[in-house]
């Protein structure tokens, strides 16, 4: 579990509010990934079946519910940000929900750059549900998302290794207003 808190502040004080207290959570199974993001405002949950290369989001706000199909060439768009990222390893260590982790900078190519804490004892088997640390070599514990004016930390305060039932990862069929990827 990852807990979110704005570091810098928006002059939309609303933006950070969604952020603020927010909860982060990654569960792997096989070539499966979920990542679910709960905030007072928003719930997003993403699922990536990395055998096909694509995910579904889940988005909900208030009574309203969307889901958005992603095929893989989606997929690589919806993260063409961090296409030709790159980091730069250094000695500085933390320990971060129990775990030795190791910094490194990462540097996006737009030219923006952020702190990333990771730990090399634990590694991913699918690297490609989260984009921005496929190439890191570990499980990234904390690191700091640029948000347009605001920065938002991901910090780990909990690493849970049980196996993850298979209906967690379930697509909902009933309940959600369908969009197009491509209206986002």
């Amino acid at each position: 579990m990852y807990n979110l808190s704005v570091v810098t502040g928006s002059k939309e004080a609303e933006m950070g509010d969604i952020f603020d207290g927010a909860t982060l959570n990654i569960y792997l199974k096989g070539n499966l990934a979920m990542s679910e993001l709960k905030s007072v405002l928003l719930n997003q949950t993403i699922i990536y079946d990395d055998s096909k290369a694509s995910a579904t989001i889940l988005k909900t706000s208030g009574d309203q519910k969307f889901i958005i199909n992603l095929t893989a060439e989606n997929w690589l768009h919806y993260n063409r940000k961090y296409e030709g990222i790159t980091y730069t390893y250094t000695e500085e260590t933390k320990t971060v929900a129990g775990y030795l982790c190791k910094k490194a900078i990462g540097k996006l190519a737009d030219g923006t750059t952020f702190t990333v804490f990771y730990a090399t004892t634990l590694s991913p088997a699918i690297k490609n549900y989260d984009y921005q640390f496929k190439g890191l070599p570990g499980l990234a514990l904390e690191y700091e998302v640029q948000n347009g004016s605001m920065k938002v930390r991901y910090s780990a305060s909990k690493v849970n290794i049980s196996p993850v039932p298979a209906f967690k990862f379930d697509v909902p069929t009933t309940g959600y207003r369908v969009l197009d990827y491509k209206s986002n």
